[in-house]
């Protein structure tokens, strides 16, 4: 069964162009390396990870986060705190949507620069492994859009996942 830190561990593979140990990984991620292990072997099992080559199975993959990933990680807005932008509020999707007065969704992050509606992270070392990977920021925020957006915002998580996804196969 698909645990919430193997989606972190998927994204890093996707977009890492060669193969990184288990140690490069978890520092990356800010895991174990037993943790990444783990990761893989489940995504493996649940075939979304090729065994042979290690790498991700990218169409599998993106259906899972589409049609998977809000269903089996849902999360609903918190208490207002400190954080990390993070959904439509990210760098990645910000200016395609208008402002509104509603409290933007933030991962809670001490050190964090804004205000806003706590979203729990997949994993606890997310909003960590985002600030140290723009890249991985970026990923990790579509994620967030496809758990907690409506259709709109979705939508667009969803080509710009694609995108990113045949950018980094191509790679």
């Amino acid at each position: 069964m698909i645990k919430p830190q193997d989606i972190m561990v998927a994204l890093l593979i996707c977009k890492d162009k060669h193969s990184s140990s288990y140690a490069e990984k978890a520092l990356t991620l800010g895991m174990s390396a037993s943790e990444v292990h783990a990761a893989e072997r489940r995504l493996s099992e649940s075939r979304l990870l090729n065994p042979i080559d290690r790498s991700i199975r990218k169409k599998a993959f993106l259906k899972f986060l589409v049609h998977g990933v809000p269903y089996a990680f849902a999360v609903s807005p918190k208490e207002m705190t400190r954080g990390m932008p993070t959904a439509w509020a990210a760098p990645i999707l910000a200016d395609q949507f208008a402002s509104s007065n509603q409290p933007i969704p933030v991962w809670p992050d001490p050190n964090g620069d804004v205000q806003g509606v706590a979203i729990k992270p997949l994993y606890r070392s997310e909003p960590q492994a985002a600030q140290n990977n723009p890249e991985l920021y970026e990923l990790l925020a579509l994620v967030d859009a496809l758990r907690i957006g409506r259709a709109r915002e979705r939508k667009l998580a969803e080509q710009l996942l694609e995108k990113r996804l045949n950018e980094h196969a191509a790679a």
